[in-house]
């Protein structure tokens, strides 16, 4: 393993041949199990590459254009500090979430607590088994609540697949006590519609509302029939979380028939996702402002009656966006960063076939006050360096560095690495530091990379899905002043007010 101090020169030309315009019509064109993004139920397959496009990798790697396989770069201003491979929990890694001096990384096949408080050397507190994709994680108080979206023979730990035509499979979330963080207890389980592929805490004194982001209904499903154009509420009381319900679904999308009133996506907006639902939310408690990232849709609603949420505004890209990922406000909640995740994150899109527009962020002021406020569109950001045609890249995960009067974020970009990027100026957006590995593999597609990077009171956590958990640590003038804000807590997707 080689760390440079130095970013490397990378020439803009990379696999920019045949197997990339393929890839291209691909994403253009590909039906609705293309669009359904993120690894599945399982580990990822494995996806074989042309000889033409396997030459092009070789090529690259002997010419320097990308890193060697597995090799480590980075900018001169982040330290990698260290990497705790995976232990008993063999599947894909996926969100982190942090309490205290701990952090609580999800994986396919359950969650791993780690101890944090040397973070150069993070020592594994528990490891809980309990299978059921995606296992988005977050955390409240004594309660941990994991996101369940793949079909299920029952809600509890020991059990399997099962077909989501069967109309006893379970989805949906799963609540764990975890006053001792040796030992998690669980202790509730809520289906909802579709299940849960991700959700939202809005955390109150007595209760915990958790908003259930799913999507892909079908007829055939006996549990996720369409319309399905809203989000399912539940509610948690703190001290007795057995009685967990969900309380309402409010409409987010409203429109006639089984389509609802979402983007009705391809053939009439080519390449882009139908709206059936949303992929994640991402709430402002202090200012009751949600922004969510809704496939074809991305929103912007008020949460001042959290369980009766209600749209402000609603936007669209039918040019460049495939699929609205996640959101993420600036501290001032002026602004909202949308992700594309062009190819479900298991496509090669950080390539100059597809350019800088696509599978990129998309950058939107909030203009206006209250009810009447617009999203508006300003720019793009998209990683400058070129990915090779076997490495899964988009944009995914990540979260504000908290610096008085910048607006500064650290995102996870599979095998694009880890980039630390300033949006200050909506308009001209610029990475001022990245962290990388080369290719998992050269002659074959494999799914890995950072799925989450988030900032915690002085470190960078990344959950990588092949090679397990990663401690960066930025040194740099633009960023040093976020050192000193430390969290209790921190779950990404519930944002909180840094300087209040």
């Amino acid at each position: 393993m080689i760390l440079l101090n130095e970013p490397r020169t990378r020439r803009r030309r990379l696999a920019v041949g045949a197997a990339a315009a393929g890839l291209l019509a691909t994403l253009l064109t590909g039906g609705p199990a293309a669009a359904t993004p993120d690894p599945g139920d399982g580990p990822a397959a494995q996806k074989d590459v042309s000889a033409s496009t396997q030459a092009e990798v070789r090529q690259a790697l002997e010419s320097g254009e990308i890193p060697g396989q597995d090799e480590i770069v980075h900018s001169a201003n982040i330290q990698h500090v260290t990497n705790i491979p995976k232990d008993v929990l063999p599947g894909t890694n996926s969100d982190l979430a942090f309490q205290g001096r701990y952090a609580f990384a999800g994986n396919y096949d359950g969650f791993r607590v780690f101890d944090i408080s040397n973070p150069k050397a993070p020592k594994t507190v528990s490891q809980v088994l309990c299978p059921g994709g995606q296992n988005d994680i977050s955390v409240s108080g004594n309660l941990l609540f994991l996101s369940t979206d793949a079909s299920r023979s029952d809600s509890s730990c020991n059990s399997t697949s099962q077909p989501a035509t069967e109309k006893s499979s379970w989805e949906g979330m799963k609540i764990f006590d975890i006053t001792d963080k040796a030992n998690p207890k669980y202790v509730a389980a809520v289906e909802t519609a579709c299940g849960s592929h991700t959700h939202t805490l809005v955390p109150e004194r007595k209760n915990v509302y958790v908003y259930v982001s799913s999507y892909s209904p079908s007829a055939t499903f006996p549990d996720c029939r369409p319309p399905h154009d809203g989000i399912s509420v539940i509610k948690v009381p703190r001290k007795s979380p057995e009685k967990a319900a969900v309380v309402s679904f409010p409409v987010l999308f409203p429109g006639e028939g089984t389509d609802g009133g979402g983007n009705p996506g391809s053939p009439t907006n080519p390449g882009v996702s139908k709206t059936t639902g949303c992929h994640d939310i991402t709430v402002l408690p202090s200012k009751d402002l949600a922004a969510g990232a809704c496939m074809g849709d991305g929103i912007l609603f008020s949460i001042k009656d959290p369980e009766h949420p209600k749209v402000i505004d609603q936007v669209q890209d039918n040019v460049n966006f495939a699929f609205w990922h996640s959101a993420t406000f600036n501290q001032k909640a002026n602004k909202v960063v949308f992700t594309d995740e062009l190819g479900g994150g298991v496509g090669a899109t950080c390539n100059e076939a597809i350019g800088p527009n696509r599978g990129a962020d998309g950058i939107y002021d909030i203009v206006g006050k209250g009810d009447k406020s617009k999203l508006v569109f300003r720019s793009y950001f998209k990683i400058p360096r070129h990915q090779a045609d076997t490495e899964n890249c988009v944009a995914h995960n990540g979260s504000l560095i908290p610096v008085k009067g910048k607006d500064l974020m650290v995102q996870a970009w599979y095998q694009g690495g880890v980039s630390v990027w300033d949006f200050t100026n909506s308009a001209k957006p610029k990475e001022i530091a990245y962290f990388e590995r080369g290719p998992l593999t050269t002659d074959t597609m494999t799914t890995g990379g950072a799925w989450s990077a988030y900032y915690y009171n002085g470190y960078i956590y990344s959950n990588d899905i092949a090679k397990g958990f990663d401690v960066l640590k930025i040194s740099d003038k633009r960023t040093d002043p976020a050192k000193w804000v430390r969290l209790s807590e921190l779950n990404v997707q519930t944002q909180p007010d840094y300087f209040d």
